[in-house]
């Protein structure tokens, strides 16, 4: 966290210091940082809730990795059934591949249509031919 934020030399800074993400002052001492925070539960890691906040006790929490991919500034957030969810978790809800989805919103498809469609399975190449 603090490398990213206050290391320029550290190949992480671009997408943080130089964004003008800070540590908060209480944290620039890791005692503090644990009173807020508490010990890293197993198979969690720091999270930024709002990704252009700073590192401050309001503004983090422990998260999955799954969490944490769902919560980036690079994900499309897409509403479907009035519910707001990115692209990835569309994906996973309606059984439709990532890459389907991305493309037929690059084609102008509805939101909706794009995540909740079905992927309709084809024929293996060469099926429908003839047998000599």
């Amino acid at each position: 966290m603090r490398y990213r934020c206050e290391n320029p030399k550290k190949w992480q800074y671009k997408y943080y210091g130089a964004l003008g993400i800070k540590v908060c002052d209480r944290w620039q001492f890791f005692a503090n940082f644990v009173a807020d925070m508490g010990e890293r539960p197993e198979g969690m890691t720091l999270d930024r809730i709002n990704n252009d906040g700073n590192y401050e006790p309001s503004n983090c929490q422990w998260a999955t990795k799954l969490q944490q991919a769902n919560n980036t500034r690079f994900n499309r957030i897409l509403l479907v059934d009035g519910k707001r969810m990115t692209l990835s978790e569309a994906g996973r809800i309606w059984k439709v591949p990532f890459k389907t989805i991305w493309r037929r919103l690059e084609l102008g498809w509805d939101e909706s249509d794009a995540a909740k469609r079905t992927v309709r399975k084809h024929k293996p190449y060469g099926a429908n031919e003839r047998k000599v």
